[in-house]
């Protein structure tokens, strides 16, 4: 079999998984809101409400239904693309997604390319002399970084750099006294697309912050990484062999020992994605982002089933299609790669 015909069943394999992934985890989601303690009607009425209302209002949301009937209904919904209304406002839950996703994609693939610079910087600077001080210090900077808890760092960096010294916003996404970009939601994209240099700086500062924090928290990853993998393609074979053909030590390093290094990285970076939904929420939660993890923090604090589904849902697909697309862009630039 030609490897174009294994790489095309294997990612036909991988897409004919990702709709099994996403109804476990849709149906686990379904079922821990409705064992997790609290009562929806509880968040939207109070406890002291009158029981008829209390009875009203479950049967309006269809709350009083049995359980499987309200699972059959959420599966054909989610089925048909309808992920509900919220409970607390009657929103449509893909208008809100719509309007939080952007923000949040936004903080973390800013955060995401400035971790990924940072760090291989980081991780590359102490190849020269392994077990120097620049190799000593990119391990500890690698380890300290990836240990910091994510909300004591966001408080840190906020009192430092907002607070004390007064240089950046304490938080928020935009300035209150500008009108924010409309288009896309993307501000950094919407803002240059309209040629405002006003809102550009006001996205800039607003961002830097947030974006910052997750950055030097994420780095580390790739500081790790990069300085294993490194000196694991140093020290093997083909790299010895192109040495003693006479080649200088810096084609060694560029052409032969980081490409095959680089490509584990790759791999990483897939799975750090999921790892930002985790960072994501205690600094868009310090930093007052209105992004895609506060709202699930809202709406899991508030029992609206639907809008907690709705997220998990659409945030556990792009996690599936980013960690697919990571693996058939290392199965195309890594020929050893068996399927």
């Amino acid at each position: 079999m030609s490897r174009r015909r294994a790489l095309l069943r294997y990612l036909a394999a991988r897409l004919a998984l990702a709709p099994l992934m996403l109804w476990l985890i849709a149906s686990l989601v379904f079922l821990l809101l409705r064992v997790a303690p609290g009562d929806p009607i509880d968040a939207l009425l109070g406890t002291r409400a009158p029981e008829a209302a209390r009875a009203a209002l479950r049967s309006q949301l269809g709350l009083d239904r049995p359980l499987l009937v309200q699972y059959g209904q959420f599966l054909a919904d989610l089925l048909h693309g309808n992920l509900g209304a919220s409970l607390t406002n009657q929103e449509p839950v893909t208008a809100i997604i719509g309007t939080s996703l952007p923000a949040s994609l936004e903080l973390g693939l800013t955060a995401l390319l400035l971790a990924a610079v940072l760090g291989l910087a980081v991780g590359f600077s102490g190849i020269a002399r392994p077990e120097g001080r620049l190799d000593l210090a990119g391990r500890l900077y690698g380890i300290g970084t990836y240990a910091l808890p994510p909300f004591w760092a966001a408080m840190v960096v906020q009192l430092v750099f907002a607070v004390w010294l007064g240089w950046l916003p304490v938080g928020g996404r935009f300035p209150p006294t500008l009108l924010p970009p409309t288009g896309s939601g993307f501000y950094l994209l919407d803002s240059l697309r309209a040629g405002s240099w006003q809102q550009l700086s006001g996205t800039l500062r607003h961002l830097a912050l947030p974006a910052g924090t997750l950055a030097l928290l994420l780095s580390g990853i790739f500081t790790n990484a990069l300085r294993l993998n490194l000196r694991r393609a140093l020290a093997s074979d083909y790299v010895e062999a192109a040495r003693s053909r006479g080649i200088g030590e810096r084609q060694v390093v560029l052409r032969h020992a980081l490409p095959n290094a680089l490509l584990p990285v790759l791999t990483i970076t897939g799975i750090t994605v999921a790892s930002l939904i985790g960072g994501a929420l205690l600094i868009e939660v310090t930093y007052s982002w209105p992004g895609i993890a506060a709202r699930l923090q809202e709406a899991i604090a508030q029992r609206d089933y639907p809008l907690v589904q709705g997220i998990v849902v659409v945030v556990a697909a792009l996690v599936v299609l980013v960690t697919v697309s990571v693996d058939l862009l290392v199965a195309l630039l890594d020929p050893r790669v068996r399927f």
